[in-house]
């Protein structure tokens, strides 16, 4: 559970707002604005509060709440604007709020761990990586609110690959606007359109591209690729969704 955000990402978020949400509910229960890692400052709130209390609540039962970014880029008075908004808008009666507070999808509601990875995450070096991997740029339809199997599936097929080179790969990295967003151990490559049930019925488009099969990979692979910036293997211009490392 992310707890602090890097340097280069707090120069990024400026003032901004943020929600506290229920991990099985969805339901946001506190809004809030600061600057820095004020954020994270609740997970070690230990005051009688209702927000305190609820956090606590989760904790003790081993789950971490859901912490989003509503708006950041933000001079301070806006955060106060949009923060306000953001309360009356759920209402206080569905908030631990106690009281009402003072551009575009750029700047919309994101998970922490996702704004981090934007602004904070470290560079991938080729002579860092030991494994063999293929990269997969996944198309503009990404968000951070896709389910592990929703990504999974987007990330999978169809492709037109060198078959032959992508099975060679011990891992496929999702990419998306050149980082990292999860790891996959691929069990095989099939022909495009044989293993999926509700991706398409359009053969033709399937016809002459291929689809892989696996799952997320463990988590010390996962820790060492996810979130990581890969930009620089895909040079600006290049328009190939594919990049194959340590792979001939």
């Amino acid at each position: 559970m992310l707890r602090r955000f890097s340097p280069r990402t707090i120069k990024m978020l400026k003032s901004y707002v943020y929600i506290y949400s229920d991990p099985d509910t969805q339901e946001p229960f506190y809004v809030g604005k600061g600057k820095g890692n004020r954020v994270f400052d609740h997970l070690k709130d230990a005051s009688d509060s209702p927000k305190a209390a609820k956090i606590q609540q989760l904790l003790h039962r081993g789950k971490a709440p859901c912490i989003e970014i509503l708006a950041y880029g933000l001079e301070e008075e806006t955060a106060l604007i949009v923060e306000a908004a953001a309360i009356d808008l759920l209402g206080l009666d569905t908030l631990t709020n106690e009281v009402r507070g003072f551009e575009s999808i750029k700047y919309g509601r994101i998970k922490v761990e996702e704004i981090e990875a934007q602004y904070g995450s470290d560079v991938l070096k080729e002579k860092d990586i030991d494994d063999k991997l293929m990269m997969i740029r996944i198309n503009g339809t990404y968000n951070d609110s896709l389910s592990p199997l929703e990504l999974y599936e987007m990330t999978r097929g169809f492709w037109r690959v060198d078959v032959e080179r992508a099975r060679q790969a011990d891992y496929v990295l999702a990419v998306y606007q050149g980082i990292v967003r999860e790891v996959y151990q691929v069990a095989g490559w099939f022909p495009g359109g044989s293993t999926f049930t509700q991706r398409t019925d359009d053969e033709d488009f399937a016809k002459n591209r291929y689809e892989f099969v696996g799952r997320i990979a463990d988590e010390p692979i996962r820790q060492k690729y996810r979130f990581k910036s890969v930009a620089h293997f895909f040079p600006k211009g290049c328009q190939a969704p594919f990049r194959y490392i340590h792979i001939l």
